[in-house]
């Protein structure tokens, strides 16, 4: 029996082309087989067809035939993010550019946890994280924020370091950039509580009761941001030290905390504070919209998601640390992987950067992205999406029968029919869901069930956005 050919080496580009091309006619054969956003007929039917078109999945004898058989059966089942009416989460449809360079990142296969696996990738991931830092924490900067006494006065929280040059890691999502900024936070300040919104995301609570922290305290969000005034009495009477989580971009509705005011309140009640910017961070990028991120940099850490608003394959999070002594804590001695010795000669211990061992090189399609498009052209990407969630709420509002929650912030849309009950709207989103028609997420808010539409292709049109509001139109019981 003959060696199946590797990707890398020699003869990797020679197997790697006929293989690329099976791909892209299942990936084709699959899309024209789904025929819409999602595939029809809800989840049993959808495991049905699975099933049939697999077969034995441990089969005795291999099948040349396979990839294939799987890429387009995946592909006919799977939810299109590229498709306009697909518009439910915070899932967007990659750029092409950043999927190549997946591409060339599982061929090559480095694992970031020593030099000497990944000798490059670990430099362009140093080099671009603090990139990326120094932006997030240079352009989210506000003028200054207010000590109380109607003075100004820097925003910027103390954290007892050195004052370094910002860093970043790059994690696997906002949920883990949220989780390492709670744990740098407990190192720093042991016995640290969690004070967020009602409207920060899960992933903030569950970070709380993962790392042992005292139980979080749950700031009232009335209108959907942390209320300043509820956070001043909390952090007024309770015990400290504190670190608060803010967030910039709320997963329901796209909204982002009045973080200066929230920045001056930290500064005044010595509390850390962490900026949940997994959505909202895409901002950066923009010079129109950059402005409503002002208050970031008060941070001491700050979430970043860039397979948001970044267009970028899963996963592409960071967390960026303002103070790089706060990365101490993550430090871990293999001596198979950063021997002291070996540190000593100049080889670069990677452990700190991450609590996991291996690790892919995700920065590599960030960093294409970055340098094909340019900040500019990510910029227009944003713009563009949150326009369109403009025109659609435009659309929604002119409509007799739609109602309109609130003018967008990002690109998340909340609406609904206007005479629906919760049952109605949730069954209207289900049916859409199972006919493949369209893909719409639901939030509560206001104590009413919304359907939300989240933009993430930079491609929809505005006839996109009047078919979407017809299907929900026509699917409404009248």
């Amino acid at each position: 029996m003959s060696t199946p050919p590797l990707a890398s080496g020699p003869q990797g580009p020679h197997a790697l082309g006929p293989l690329l091309d099976t791909v892209l006619t299942a990936l084709g054969d699959g899309t024209r087989a789904r025929g819409g956003p999602l595939p029809r007929g809800g989840p049993d039917a959808v495991a049905a067809r699975l099933r049939d078109a697999l077969g034995d999945l441990l089969p005795e004898q291999g099948d040349p035939t396979a990839l294939y058989t799987l890429v387009r059966a995946v592909t006919e089942g799977s939810a299109d993010p590229a498709d306009p009416l697909c518009a439910a989460h915070l899932h967007c449809p990659p750029l092409a550019v950043a999927t190549a360079a997946d591409l060339a990142a599982s061929t090559l296969n480095p694992s970031l946890d020593s030099w000497d696996q990944a000798p490059a990738a670990s430099e362009l991931e140093a080099l671009l994280a603090r990139e990326l830092a120094a932006l997030t924490f240079t352009e989210g900067r506000a003028a200054t924020a207010h000590d109380g006494t109607g003075g100004p006065r820097d925003a910027f929280v103390t954290t007892g370091g050195t004052g370094g040059a910002p860093d970043a890691l790059v994690t696997t999502g906002g949920t883990e950039s949220n989780q390492l900024a709670l744990l740098l936070a407990r190192e720093a300040h042991p016995g640290v509580r969690l004070v967020h919104g009602a409207n920060a995301h899960h992933s903030l609570p569950r970070a709380a009761w993962l790392l042992g922290l005292p139980d979080p305290v749950t700031v009232p969000a009335p209108a959907g941001t942390l209320d300043p005034a509820a956070l001043d009495e909390a952090l007024t009477r309770l015990p400290g030290p504190h670190l608060v989580a803010a967030t910039a971009g709320t997963t329901d509705a796209g909204l982002i905390d009045p973080l200066p005011e929230i920045a001056a309140l930290c500064a005044r009640h010595h509390a850390r504070l962490h900026i949940d910017a997994a959505y909202g961070g895409g901002l950066l990028f923009s010079d129109r919209r950059r402005h409503l991120l002002t208050g970031l940099a008060a941070a001491a850490t700050v979430t970043l998601d860039l397979h948001k608003l970044g267009w970028q394959p899963v996963a592409a999070g960071l967390l960026a640390v303002r103070d790089p002594d706060d990365l101490h804590a993550l430090h871990q001695h293999a001596d198979y992987l950063n021997a002291d010795d070996d540190t000593d000669a100049g080889l670069p211990d990677l452990l700190a950067r991450s609590p996991r061992t291996t690790r892919r090189p995700d920065i590599l399609k960030i960093a294409a992205t970055v340098a094909t498009l340019g900040r500019q052209g990510l910029g227009d990407l944003v713009d563009q999406v949150c326009d369109r969630a403009t025109d659609l709420a435009d659309l929604i509002e002119a409509h007799p029968r739609l109602e309109l929650h609130d003018r967008s912030t990002l690109s998340t849309v909340l609406f609904r029919p206007a005479t629906a009950t919760d049952a109605t709207v949730a069954a209207l989103r289900r049916h859409l869901l199972t006919d493949g028609q369209a893909v719409l997420g639901r939030a509560r808010l206001d104590g009413r069930l919304w359907l939300k539409a989240t933009l993430l292709n930079p491609r929809t049109a505005p006839g996109d956005l009047t078919t979407l509001l017809g299907l929900v139109e026509g699917t409404t019981p009248r």
